[in-house]
C-alpha cells in the first residue's frame, strides 16, 4: 500500500460530502422499497437489497445508517426514520441470546441515538435517554452472558457457532459491554453474583489477541506478524485451545481480510475507551500499562500486516490473503486493486472498517506521544478513504440501492452475486459496508471541523 502523506481530513471534505448526499438517496430508496416481512436487508443482488437467513446481524446497520446521515447533514427525515424503526424493530436484538453481534446491532442504533442527544444534536428528552440507556445496559449484559471459560485464565464471548467458537469479529461487540459498564450496569448471575462487564470485555480482548492474532513469535509454522485467524476452536471439556478455523475466509492459515479489519477497528476503539477508565478499574486485569500495551501491540501488528502485507497499492484488500487463485493476480500489491478481475474478489467493506481503525489508532498514538507512528496510521486511513469515496467504489447509480460497491459477504458459501460476464463477485453492496463507509466519512468530517466522536 502506498500511503499518501499529503492527505488531510479537510482535503477529503468534498468527497465526504458526496458520500453523505448519496447516502441520503440510498436510505430513502431502500426504505421505500423494502418489505420488512422479508426480514433484514443484508447485501445487494443486481443492485437491489436482499435478505439472507443466517443471523439477523445487519438490521442495526440499516437504521444506524439513517442516524449517521442525520448526524452528518441534519436531515430530519433520516432522524425520524431511524428513531421510528429502532422502536419498532430493534427490541428483539437487545434480548437476543443467540448471537455475538450486539455491538453491531444495538450500539449502531440505541448507541447513536443516545450519543446524538448527549452531543446536543437532538433535543434532550429524559424519557428517550432512559429508553436508550436501558436498551444498552440490557444488551451489554446479554452479550456478556454468552461466555466460555478457558484453561488459560481469561475466557471469551462465544460466537453463534457455540461455546467452542471464538470469532475475530466479536471484538467490536465488546463496545456493547463497555458502554453498559460505563452506564453502571453489571451482569447478575446465580446467587445474585455480579459480573463486571469491563473485566469481561477485557478477558475477551486478551483471549482474542492470544489465539486469533499472530505476532511473529514462533507460535506455529505459519506465524506471520499481524495475521488473523477468523475463528479459534476450544475443547469445551477442559477449556484447551485446539486449532484455528474459518467460517468466511479461505482457510484457517490465511487471513480473511474483513476479520482482520474487525480486529484493527475493535482494538483501536477500545484504546479510546480505556482513556475514560480509572486506573483502579484496570487493576484486576493487570493494570493500565499491561492492558494498553497488549491492545497497542495487537492493533499495530494487524494494521502493519494490512498496510505492508496484503493491501493493494491504493489501500483496498482482496477478500483473503491466500485464496485459491490469488497467485493468478501476480504482484497485486504493486498496483491498484481491480474489483473486475477474473480471479479473486476485493472486499471494500474490509477497507472501510480498517480505515476507521487506522485513523483512531493514529490519533490515539499521537495523543500518547508517538507522533510518527500516529501519522503513519492516520495517513493510511485517509488514503483508504480517498480510494473508497470515489468510483468505482462509491455507488453513484440512483437505481443501485447500495452505497459502497464491491463488498463481499460469504465467498466460500457462494452467496455473493457474480454479474454476467464476470467470474468473481463484484459491483454489489452490503449493509455493514454501507454503514462503515458512512461512519468513516462522519469521522473524517468531524476531524476536518476540529472535532471528533466516539461512543464513549
Amino acid at each position: 500500500m502506498k500511503i499518501d502523506a499529503t492527505l488531510t481530513p479537510a482535503r477529503l471534505q468534498k468527497k465526504v460530502s458526496r458520500v453523505f448526499e448519496l447516502a441520503g438517496q440510498k436510505i430513502t430508496a431502500l426504505n421505500a422499497a423494502w418489505d420488512p416481512a422479508k426480514g433484514t436487508p443484508v447485501f445487494t443482488v443486481k443492485g437491489q437489497y436482499t435478505s439472507r437467513g443466517w443471523t439477523e446481524w445487519t438490521q442495526g446497520f440499516q437504521f444506524g445508517l439513517a442516524f449517521l446521515h442525520f448526524d452528518a447533514t441534519g436531515d430530519e427525515k433520516s432522524l425520524a426514520l431511524a428513531k421510528a424503526k429502532t422502536v419498532k424493530y430493534m427490541a428483539s436484538h437487545v434480548s437476543h441470546i443467540g448471537v455475538h453481534d450486539h455491538g453491531f446491532n444495538n450500539v449502531s442504533t440505541y448507541g447513536n441515538q443516545r450519543r446524538l442527544m448527549l452531543e446536543g444534536k437532538i433535543p434532550f428528552n429524559q424519557d428517550e435517554l432512559n429508553y436508550t440507556e436501558l436498551a444498552l445496559k440490557v444488551s451489554g449484559a446479554v452479550q456478556a452472558a454468552r461466555f466460555s471459560t478457558t484453561a488459560y485464565g481469561p475466557g471469551y464471548v462465544y460466537s453463534f457457532n457455540g461455546p467452542h467458537s471464538l470469532f475475530a469479529d466479536t471484538i467490536r461487540s465488546m463496545r456493547s459491554l463497555v458502554v453498559a459498564h460505563q452506564l453502571g450496569h453489571v451482569l447478575m448471575g446465580e446467587g445474585d453474583k455480579p459480573t463486571n462487564l469491563l473485566h469481561r470485555a477485557l478477558d475477551h480482548a486478551k483471549t482474542t489477541a492470544r489465539f486469533n492474532v499472530y505476532f511473529g513469535e514462533g507460535r506455529d509454522s505459519y506465524d506471520v506478524r499481524g495475521r488473523v485467524a477468523h475463528e479459534s476452536i476450544f475443547n469445551r471439556n477442559d477449556g484447551n485451545y485446539r486449532c484455528p478455523s474459518s467460517q468466511q475466509g479461505f482457510s484457517p492459515f490465511t487471513t480473511w481480510t474483513r476479520g482482520a479489519a474487525w480486529i484493527i477497528c475493535g482494538y483501536a476503539e477500545q484504546l479510546e475507551f480505556l482513556d475514560t477508565v480509572s486506573g483502579s478499574s484496570l487493576d484486576a486485569a493487570g493494570g493500565r500499562r499491561a492492558v494498553t500495551d497488549l491492545f497497542v501491540k495487537t492493533a499495530r501488528a494487524t494494521s502493519d500486516y494490512y498496510i505492508d502485507g496484503y493491501a493493494a497499492k491504493d489501500g483496498i484488500p482482496y477478500w483473503d490473503t491466500g485464496a485459491l487463485n490469488t497467485h493468478e493476480l501476480g504482484n497485486y500489491q504493486a498496483r491498484a486493486a481491480d474489483p473486475f478481475n477474473h480471479h479473486e474478489p476485493v472486499d471494500s467493506s474490509a477497507a472501510a472498517i480498517a480505515a476507521q481503525g487506522f485513523i483512531r489508532l493514529g490519533n490515539w498514538l499521537a495523543a500518547h506521544g508517538d507522533k510518527a507512528a500516529g501519522k503513519k496510521y492516520l495517513q493510511a486511513g485517509l488514503t483508504v478513504a480517498n480510494t473508497l469515496f470515489a468510483e468505482p467504489y462509491l455507488s453513484t447509480n440512483p437505481k443501485h440501492q447500495g452505497l459502497l460497491l464491491h463488498s463481499v459477504y460469504h465467498r466460500p458459501n457462494g452467496w455473493d452475486y457474480i454479474p454476467k460476464g464476470q467470474k468473481v463477485p463484484c459491483g454489489e453492496s452490503s449493509m455493514w459496508g454501507d454503514y462503515h463507509a458512512m461512519e468513516l466519512a462522519l469521522l473524517i468530517s468531524r476531524m476536518a471541523e476540529g472535532q471528533y466522536y466516539t461512543f464513549f
